[in-house]
């Protein structure tokens, strides 16, 4: 089975990160993400970006530097992080698909939520990434 490419976005704004809560499907449910999505056969993960936070917050982004590491999720799928910024005159984001719920966290506030566990090391590895310090009560 060839492996699936799963595209997260550390979207940044003003030094916080965006938080998105996911809504479906039920296993997955009331937990945290970096919002992304599955790269469609032929495109490129970063065009896979750009347009998973098109459909799923409504905003208009660029993908910045990939995050260095990839997350093995359920088989066979892999989670691979780029930095995202909003463009000039982006809306701002909002939970149209998938998600219930999003959540602008300052470094102090990343843990403040449950994310889900298969992000956890690629939002650590992101965050060292953007040089965003955090006080991380669950221990390194």
């Amino acid at each position: 089975m060839t492996e699936r490419i799963v595209v997260g976005a550390a979207l940044v704004d003003g030094g916080r990160l965006l938080a998105a809560r996911r809504s479906a499907p039920a296993d997955l449910a009331g937990r945290w993400e970096l919002p992304g999505g599955k790269v469609e056969p032929g495109e490129a993960p970063e065009a896979a970006l750009v347009r998973e936070l098109r459909e799923e917050l409504g905003v208009a982004a660029e993908a910045g530097e990939r995050v260095p590491g990839q997350w093995p999720l359920r088989p066979p799928f892999a989670l691979h992080v780029w930095t995202a910024r909003l463009l000039p005159g982006s809306p701002d984001p909002a939970p149209l698909e998938d998600h219930d719920a999003l959540r602008w966290l300052t470094p102090a506030r990343i843990w403040d939520v449950p994310w889900l566990d298969q992000d956890v090391p690629a939002l650590r590895q992101a965050l060292a990434h953007l040089g965003m310090d955090t006080a991380d009560a669950r221990g390194a």
